[in-house]
């Protein structure tokens, strides 16, 4: 009992392995302000090295589009690398987890710009990523530079964090913009509506939609748009003009005022509060759960009381199922009691039963800690189908061994002859069941974490609730129906001596 605790205590947390999914995410970030086309030339030279790769089987990359933040931003480029079929990347180096820290060594030779490379989350939709992503909040008064600020503070602290690996963002306040500021009191001398300067801008430098029309079966979109060729400078602002009320066409530039300035060009807010996202992954050898206690330590030893870190995608949902396992399992294993308790119509012989279960849990957390496996949603299933393969062996002794007492055999010697007549039974089917889990705990290929973390759990369970469990079980009979005798004893013996009435 001891050891199955401390076991668990030592082996890592997690909501989900990573998978091998058969392809990974690289989105390289150059500096703020870069223009479109020195975006395409560092996408294609991170596009040929990726391809130099063995395993790589295509690369297909969007310039101009983040990824991470579903934004359109020159600077950006996201490439979906696909890999060959699993069954041609068998050997050892050959996941995608391998080759996901392969794309981080090139993107470091690339001269300008981050590379990030991740693996695809395991629940897709989730998350846009795998590892974590959290949001850093600013409930306070403070403005997007001095949340820029905390979030290059957090990451530059994570380096102190064995547990994490890198830390990014996509969160920058340096971008250079152009700010129009509308002088409203002389557009308003001047006959001109707000709606109209605001409408202008919108139609000549955004898009403006005007209506919809049917063609082909189909409904179409009409939006009004200026020629790239005449909304890509700052100078475009001269050509465009507004009409007074009198008819007069006013220039835009006479009614605003255009100045250079530097700030976030995607401001995100999660939950109200302005928001920053921060994205990691465990580093190697660390879990999940580890990775976020990491964080968590971190918040509390670097930001200020104004500054809170609020989880989103799988970090959500792991903290917030961190403690329903072991409620889950408690409930199962009362189901089991109160059923078998039904079945004999005795408390004791289900008592004997459930006593079996931390044999199987022994021998499941022993298995995964052996492998360097996770606690995760997986194993967690794994010690629930422990509970009944388990509770299985266990009956097979424990009722052979009470017919046997109920015709005169002693306790101890019903329990001896149930645990050698039984024991050939329970080899038998526990190794049939044994084998068949064998490959979900070798298998390759796609999914092959999850499987790892079933069948390991299951293999391991049932592999000491078969060769260490029988030689207790007959112990744990003996204990409990000695006890219940002795109770069923005092009970009659009262009985007797009850006075009756005449």
């Amino acid at each position: 009992g001891a050891g199955t605790l401390w076991l668990f205590r030592v082996v890592p947390g997690g909501l989900l392995p990573d998978e091998d999914q058969g392809f990974i995410l690289a989105v390289n970030i150059l500096p703020d302000g870069t223009a479109l086309s020195h975006t395409l030339g560092m996408a294609a030279a991170l596009d040929t090295m990726t391809q130099q790769d063995p395993i790589v089987a295509s690369t297909i990359t969007f310039s101009g589009y983040d990824f991470l933040t579903g934004a359109s931003r020159s600077n950006y480029s996201t490439s979906f690398v696909r890999l060959k079929p699993w069954d041609e990347r068998t050997k050892p180096g050959e996941s995608s987890m391998d080759i996901v820290g392969r794309t981080f060594g090139r993107g470091m030779a690339l001269p300008r710009g981050l590379t990030l490379a991740f693996n695809p989350a395991p629940i897709q939709g989730m998350s846009n990523t795998g590892g974590f992503e959290v949001y850093l909040q600013n409930r306070g008064e403070g403005d997007l530079k001095q949340l820029a600020a905390m979030v290059d503070k957090v990451i530059a602290s994570g380096a102190k964090y064995p547990e994490l690996g890198r830390l990014s963002t996509t969160f920058g306040a340096s971008v250079p913009q152009l700010r129009v500021d509308l002088d409203r009191n002389k557009a308003k001398a001047l006959g001109v509506s707000i709606n109209s300067v605001f409408e202008a801008m919108q139609s000549t430098f955004g898009a403006y939609y005007v209506n919809d029309f049917n063609k082909f079966g189909r409904t179409f979109r009409v939006m009004l748009q200026s020629e790239a060729n005449y909304r890509d400078r700052p100078d475009d602002l001269r050509d465009v003009y507004v009409r007074s009320q009198k008819g007069e066409m006013i220039p835009l530039t006479a009614l605003v005022d255009v100045r250079l300035i530097s700030g976030p060009e995607v401001v995100e807010r999660f939950n109200v509060f302005p928001a920053a996202k921060i994205m990691g992954s465990p580093a190697p050898g660390y879990s999940s759960g580890q990775a976020l206690d990491a964080m968590e330590r971190l918040a509390r030893d670097v930001l200020p009381e104004d500054y809170t870190l609020a989880w989103t995608g799988t970090a959500y949902q792991e903290k917030a199922t961190g403690g329903t396992s072991s409620t889950v399992f408690v409930l199962a294993i009362v189901m089991v009691f109160l059923i078998l308790a039904a079945q004999y119509e005795k408390w004791s012989l289900p008592l004997a039963v459930v006593l079996a279960v931390p044999f199987a849990m022994f021998g499941a957390i022993l298995a995964t800690f052996g492998r360097g496996l996770m606690n995760d949603l997986y194993f967690q299933i794994a010690l629930v189908t422990l509970i009944g393969l388990a509770a299985k062996n266990a009956i097979l002794i424990v009722e052979f061994a009470s017919l046997r007492h109920k015709q005169g055999m002693g306790v101890a010697e019903a329990a001896l002859e149930a645990s050698k007549l039984r024991f050939r039974p329970i080899i038998m089917t526990s190794l049939a069941f044994v084998l068949g889990c064998l490959p979900l705990a070798i298998s390759s290929g796609a999914g092959a974490s999850s499987r790892h973390a079933i069948g390991t759990g299951v293999v391991g369970g049932m592999l000491a609730a078969t060769f260490i469990a029988p030689f207790f079980i007959p112990v744990f009979y003996k204990i409990i129906m000695t006890a219940a005798d002795k109770v069923e004893a005092l009970r009659r013996g009262r009985k007797k001596e009850e006075p009756h009435g005449v």
